[in-house]
């Protein structure tokens, strides 16, 4: 996928949802992942050219894997003229040296979260934007199907009132595997993920059953993902463009 398209699928987001306002400094949670890094590509690049006026960041919450290497990522920002910080913590020692969990991730995911929230205030972001695109919002909603017995995904835009921080999912219209090609075509410095729970969580074996379906079903992954979009799902934004033309 060349830039212009990831531009154009994050523009789409960004106006349909209403996702970034005039003056807003944007925290990117880089994870050093494919998906945080094609973020970064992208909204750098757009607010060369959008009409409201931005500013990013870029923020790593670094979990003290031994050989994690943030060097690239590092180059990358200066490259890019995008401001950069790294926060350093013992979570990766904490959860499975101290506490040893069994089921990590939801404890990671809380305990990172909380970093990089933290990180965004004192660098004074209104806003943090997330990687998370459209195979994310489908497993998702597959999860808290099969798990929960409820139809949710996450939402677009989120404010968290504790923190007076906005969430955003930029990259909600982007097909993983476009972000697969994109970085392999633009050399994006991408980092291999250092967590020994990578590949044997559940969201791992939603993601297969969710390629099954497609292969048994064309098509099946956009169908679920307009039923999330259309799903009238509580705490979900309505769609500025939508307001717009029926006015």
């Amino acid at each position: 996928m060349q830039l212009q398209r990831l531009l154009s699928l994050t523009r789409q987001a960004v106006d349909t949802y209403g996702l970034i306002e005039d003056n807003d400094k944007i925290a990117v949670g880089i994870s050093g992942g494919k998906d945080s890094l094609a973020l970064l590509y992208a909204l750098n690049s757009l607010k060369g050219f959008y009409p409201k006026k931005f500013e990013i960041c870029g923020i790593t919450v670094d979990l003290g894997f031994d050989d994690f290497d943030l060097s690239p990522i590092k180059a990358l920002c200066d490259r890019l003229s995008v401001p950069y910080k790294v926060i350093p913590t013992d979570i990766g020692r904490i959860i499975f040296q101290e506490r040893r969990e069994s089921n990590p991730c939801s404890l990671c995911a809380k305990l990172r979260k909380g970093a990089l929230n933290k990180a965004a205030m004192e660098l004074g972001c209104n806003k943090v934007a997330y990687g998370h695109h459209k195979n994310d919002m489908v497993e998702t909603m597959l999860l808290s199907l099969i798990y929960e017995g409820r139809f949710y995904s996450f939402s677009p835009r989120t404010y968290l009132d504790r923190t007076n921080l906005t969430l955003i999912r930029p990259l909600m219209y982007v097909d993983e595997a476009d972000l697969i090609g994109f970085c392999n075509r633009y050399q994006v410095p991408v980092r291999k993920n250092p967590c020994p729970a990578d590949g044997v969580t559940k969201r791992e074996y939603i993601k297969k059953i969710t390629k099954t379906l497609e292969k048994d079903n064309p098509g099946v992954r956009q169908r679920m993902f307009h039923a999330i979009i259309n799903g009238n799902i509580p705490g979900w934004p309505n769609k500025k463009i939508d307001q717009e033309e029926s006015r």
